[in-house]
């Protein structure tokens, strides 16, 4: 990850976004993390053709879309605490990380009709881990109460990125399962094995600044 007041490259970065954009396929999201990008680096991203960002944290999601607004999509990708649902809810077009049974609470009572999220699912029975369990997923689908769709994980880190494979098959088949469409899954170490298995969004840090 680019560590904080680093300077973005625009020219490296829009090289890096098209061979990733050439290799993954015109049907896969290519997902800029930005949490450790400062706001005065945004513009670098923007003028690198960089069209979605995904953040972490409220507190930085609110600063650099009162700062850049229109100039991009702007997805939630970090752990959602239910307190802060109310507030992410109207400044992204999806929540990446709905993981508990306590942010569903919180959808439920300020969610809209336009509403759209993705339902985490620890696939690889992590302790400690956020997301539901993979035998949990059809009930907590029938229960949520805005649209959901489709479905995120994040698999154990592994040096080798094949390791991830079959918990991104995993996640596509319960996608497939459950007639969703979304697949967000894969980051910089593993990104094309994700798309090799069905991703239909990846988040991308590292892979495209260095």
């Amino acid at each position: 990850m680019v560590e904080p007041f680093t300077e973005i490259d625009p020219d490296r970065v829009r090289a890096n976004l098209a061979e990733v954009r050439g290799i993954a396929g015109p049907e896969v999201e290519v997902l800029v993390a930005s949490k450790y990008v400062p706001v005065d680096e945004l513009g670098a991203l923007a003028d690198a053709g960089v069209e979605l960002l995904g953040e972490n944290r409220l507190g930085d999601l609110e600063a650099k879309r009162e700062r850049f607004g229109d100039s991009f999509t702007w997805d939630f990708i970090g752990n959602l605490q239910s307190r802060k649902v109310r507030d992410v809810l109207p400044l992204v077009r999806l929540i990446h990380s709905v993981g508990s049974g306590s942010v569903l609470k919180e959808l439920g009572k300020h969610g809209t009709g336009a509403t759209q999220v993705l339902i985490q699912v620890n696939v690889a029975n992590e302790e400690g881990k956020g997301g539901f369990a993979t035998d949990e997923l059809g009930e907590v689908l029938g229960n949520c109460p805005v649209r959901v769709a489709g479905l995120s994980t994040m698999p154990p880190f592994a040096a080798d990125p094949e390791e991830s494979r079959p918990h991104f098959a995993r996640l596509a088949e319960l996608a497939a399962e459950h007639g969703l469409e979304r697949i967000s899954m894969g980051t910089s170490q593993d990104w094309r094995v994700a798309v090799e298995e069905g991703a239909t969004t990846i988040r991308l840090g590292s892979a495209l600044f260095a």
